[in-house]
């Protein structure tokens, strides 16, 4: 089941932006699995368990596309996303503007001094690393995303 980079991302986006930072407070397995996904859950736990040995699991939710799994790692709270086989889809994690490639705070800075940032993470996917930033003034919300580290595109308004 591969699917690509900009559909993985536009989902993992689309559910970070609508209240990921509320998982930070998980710390259970999520109660609505059913039996079918106890299975699945298993093939995905024996995955991230080879991915992420000395990592401490925080909680499991299992969506449709995808299952969702939050942990602790070396002090950070990260959120891997499997595929119902097991695979690895991407890493996720908030990040503060100061850990952007300077390019990419820069270019906020200077394009976008009148916003303030609402949402920032770096997204690792097979070795590729995109950045999302949700803005906002008064007026606007506008999410970029940048597949470089030297510029920023229009991902939603």
């Amino acid at each position: 089941m591969k699917r690509s980079i900009n559909t993985i991302a536009f989902v993992v986006a689309l559910f970070l932006t609508l209240g990921v930072s509320s998982s930070f407070a998980a710390t259970t397995t999520s109660n609505t699995t059913t039996t079918s996904n106890n299975d699945e859950n298993q093939v995905i736990l024996a995955s991230f368990r080879k991915d992420f040995r000395t990592a401490e699991l925080m909680g499991i939710e299992t969506k449709k596309e995808y299952t969702k799994v939050t942990f602790k790692l070396n002090n950070l709270v990260l959120f891997a996303f499997y595929s119902e086989n097991g695979d690895l889809i991407a890493v996720v994690r908030n990040i503060l503007s100061s850990q952007l490639p300077i390019q990419l705070l820069m270019d906020l800075k200077q394009n976008h001094s009148n916003c303030w940032i609402t949402d920032l993470f770096e997204i690792d996917s097979n070795g590729q690393i995109n950045y999302y930033v949700t803005l906002e003034n008064g007026d606007s919300q506008v999410t970029l995303r940048s597949t470089s580290s030297n510029n920023w595109e229009t991902y939603h308004r």
